[in-house]
């Protein structure tokens, strides 16, 4: 078999991951769940990453968790007890991973994304899709609710179109995903992929130690009160300002000129 995630680093700073499962519609098994911990784990710490695409081959963007491998589980004493907290951990560690990453995460969805799947797109910073692909929380449908996509996909839409996906299990087109913010908007297939790099070099070209910033300021004020997040923010931004990058930014702003990044 192939390398289930594939790896290509451009000299633009842009790392794409690509799921590389199609036999299995690249759902989340153990070995998708780790190829991807490590390779958000390493392109954290990497340098030369700036930005980062997960993509997929095939026909499916994700199909969710590998529910054959879960079935097997409960040949176990303990009904895959055990096995079931196991995964739901690894698929909760990739995911607060994704949030977590210094570097910005964009899904480039084609297919179908589906459960988990949907889960992965959510938690991603942002999300182009194809006007082909297809997003549901299908889990009603086999009698297991879709608990933990319900944790990404309630931060990422309002309330009332996260209820209807999960109590309905019903597919939603790329467009209306894009109507209801699950995904940044939807293009035609064929221009997918370039404007999904179109985008991440544009990020790519800012201050990596900035984006940074912005990114764990985000996540970290979403759920605060608002006095609480003013002074949470006040504070990044008075950190910011001693940046060498903000300097840097602001004197070239200034004079009218290219700035220099640093990253620092």
């Amino acid at each position: 078999m192939n390398d289930i995630l594939l790896r290509e680093l451009g000299s633009d700073g842009v790392l794409r991951l690509t799921m590389n499962d199609a036999v299995r519609r690249n759902a989340l098994s153990e070995a998708m769940l780790a190829a991807l911990a490590d390779a958000f784990a390493e392109a954290g710490g990497n340098a030369a990453v700036r930005v980062v695409i997960l993509a997929a081959n095939g026909p499916a963007f994700c199909a969710g968790h590998d529910l054959k491998e879960m079935t097997a589980a409960r040949e176990q004493v303990d009904r895959g007890r055990a096995y079931f907290t196991g995964i739901m951990a690894l698929c909760s560690g990739v995911m607060q991973a994704i949030v977590t990453c210094p570097k910005p995460v964009i899904a480039e969805v084609t297919g179908i994304a589906t459960a988990a799947g949907c889960q992965l797109v959510a938690s991603c910073d942002l999300a182009l899709a194809a006007e082909t692909a297809r997003f549901s929380t299908p889990g009603v449908h086999i009698g297991l609710f879709c608990s933990t996509p319900m944790v990404a996909l309630s931060r990422n839409v309002a309330d009332k179109h996260a209820m209807e996906m999960l109590l309905t299990g019903d597919m939603i087109p790329a467009p209306r995903a894009a109507e209801i913010g699950l995904v940044n908007r939807s293009v035609a297939p064929e221009t997918l992929r370039e404007t999904t790099l179109e985008m991440a070099r544009k990020i790519a070209s800012k201050s990596s130690t900035t984006l940074a910033t912005g990114k764990r300021a985000y996540y970290a004020q979403r759920d605060m009160g608002l006095s609480e997040a003013y002074a949470y923010a006040s504070g990044v931004m008075v950190d910011n300002m001693l940046a060498s990058d903000a300097e840097e930014g602001i004197g070239a702003f200034l004079h009218k000129r290219t700035p220099q990044w640093q990253d620092a």
